[in-house]
């Protein structure tokens, strides 16, 4: 990594993701990242889950170090203690109304500290752009971090004309599960071949007009344009058409991923405090890993839905007798929050059956777990980071999408990458029993996985050191960008 010259006032970063666990987490990333160019770190969460966090870590896991600090403001949602992740859209209207005048002030606070430098940029999730408004208010420069995929971003920005068009609100209810409906091409998106309707993130799935998620998609990513630089945890190799397809309709794109390649470049330079700073709002159960130490390579199913997902009691059974059915041994991470409005509970049954082949945990240290040469292959809802970080891993994956851009997500893998496979999103005990076997002994899943080693191999030439894309673009981001007045 490059490094600023002594010479110069420390630049401080303010950094604030949208609080959700899949946008914390590589917002932290990216924040050491700049912390190892030599930037002063403000982060940024919610009250909520500042609270969340020092319950899941430890009182004194966020006490970081001197010029690594934590800040938070509140989300104007009512005050809640349950361990979950807050509903999405009622979040998304709360922070784009009430968030900025708390942010505006903790920034002047922090200007006001003799004790740290002055905040000299604001790197934000893409998804808070009230900060935009912020920076230009400020007279620093504001980069936008979309947490999502390039191909996932792309379908966002074409939401305004997918309105115009007419292909949003759906006319009437029956359109939401008219098969032929979402079948429908969508052939005029420049960078995104052969998609259809339902490929395109699911928030257009609506009859309602005034549908607050649509509004609040096409808000933010028309006020990306105002934005210093988008940057995107994404390898050009890997996403090069959506790339250049947006480079025309935005600021300066950066593709700076796998950021958990370009951190374990670091990690090394860091204080030990730092380095093990984690950004779980659950608390981790490490012993899957001393478990998946007992097994052979390539012989364990992953299976977790990530922090947001929810499904049915039934869907749930489902789930489990396709695991059972398919003989394979399988490490299943089960959020207490992963049945709609209810426990997630495991029939009595299923647990005798599987004892001896399976192990299941609250949440666990996902990285890890993919990298764990006893992985063989990833039951996985599709977010951006799960996705990614299986490709990183050179894990194929079972895709059952549930919301957002995890639709888009999926069909990249199974179509464009081929390093998936869908699972109808009314989830069948035999289709799951079917493609376990088929993902870990069928000739598909032999295929997938070969598919998987060369992305492994392309994504990881991004991270090289100096020659790399990502390392380029990380370089250029921070000097020609961070470091340069608006």
């Amino acid at each position: 990594m490059g490094s600023i010259s002594t010479s110069q006032q420390q630049p401080h970063a303010v950094c604030i993701p949208y609080p959700a666990q899949g946008h914390i987490n590589p917002m932290l990333k990216l924040a050491k990242l700049l912390h190892s160019f030599g930037f002063h770190i403000t982060f940024v969460n919610t009250d909520f889950n500042h609270r969340r966090l020092l319950k899941s870590r430890g009182p004194t896991a966020l006490d970081g170090i001197s010029s690594f600090q934590f800040e938070s403001i509140p989300d104007g949602l009512p005050p809640t203690d349950v361990d979950a992740t807050q509903d999405i859209p009622s979040l998304c209207q709360s922070t784009r109304r009430l968030c900025l005048q708390p942010f505006k002030e903790l920034v002047s606070k922090l200007n006001c500290d003799p004790n740290v430098p002055q905040v000299s940029c604001i790197v934000s999730d893409g998804v808070m752009s009230f900060t935009v408004d912020a920076a230009e208010e400020l007279g620093v420069p504001v980069v936008l971090f979309w947490t999502t995929s390039a191909c996932g971003f792309l379908a966002y920005l074409h939401y305004q004309q997918l309105v115009e068009r007419g292909y949003t609100p759906f006319k009437d209810e029956s359109y939401l599960s008219n098969e032929q409906y979402l079948d429908t091409k969508i052939d005029w998106i420049p960078g995104m071949k052969d998609v259809r309707l339902r490929d395109i993130p699911t928030f257009i799935r609506t009859t309602d007009p005034e549908d607050g998620m649509i509004d609040f998609i096409i808000s933010e990513t028309k006020r990306a344009k105002r934005a210093n630089a988008i940057v995107l945890n994404t390898v050009a190799s890997l996403e090069q058409e959506a790339l250049n397809a947006m480079s025309s309709l935005l600021p300066p794109v950066f593709s700076i991923g796998p950021l958990q390649l370009l951190l374990q470049q670091v990690a090394s330079h860091d204080s030990d405090h730092l380095k093990f700073l984690g950004s779980n709002l659950w608390k981790e159960d490490t012993s899957c890993l001393q478990w998946l130490d007992q097994k052979s390579p390539n012989s364990v199913v992953y299976v977790n839905f990530g922090s947001i997902t929810v499904m049915t009691k039934d869907q749930l059974k489902e789930f489990a007798w396709g695991l059972a059915n398919s003989g394979q041994t399988f490490l299943w991470i089960i959020r207490p929050d992963l049945v709609a409005g209810d426990t997630a509970v495991l029939p009595p049954e299923f647990i005798d059956v599987t004892k001896e082949r399976g192990m299941l945990t609250n949440w666990c240290p996902q990285e890890e777990v993919l990298q764990h040469p006893a992985i063989g292959g990833f039951l996985t809802h599709n977010g951006w980071n799960s996705t990614f970080e299986s490709i990183v891993a050179g894990v194929p994956m079972i895709c059952w999408p549930f919301f957002a851009e995890q639709q888009t997500n999926c069909r990249y893998c199974c179509t464009e990458w081929g390093i998936g496979m869908e699972v109808d999103s009314d989830v069948k005990r035999e289709e799951i029993e079917k493609q376990v076997k088929e993902l870990m002994e069928g000739e598909k899943g032999k295929e997938m996985r070969n598919r998987a080693e060369e992305w492994k191999k392309l994504v990881g030439d991004a991270a090289t050191p100096h020659s790399g894309s990502s390392s380029r673009n990380l370089n250029d981001l921070v000097h020609k960008v961070l470091l340069q007045s608006p």
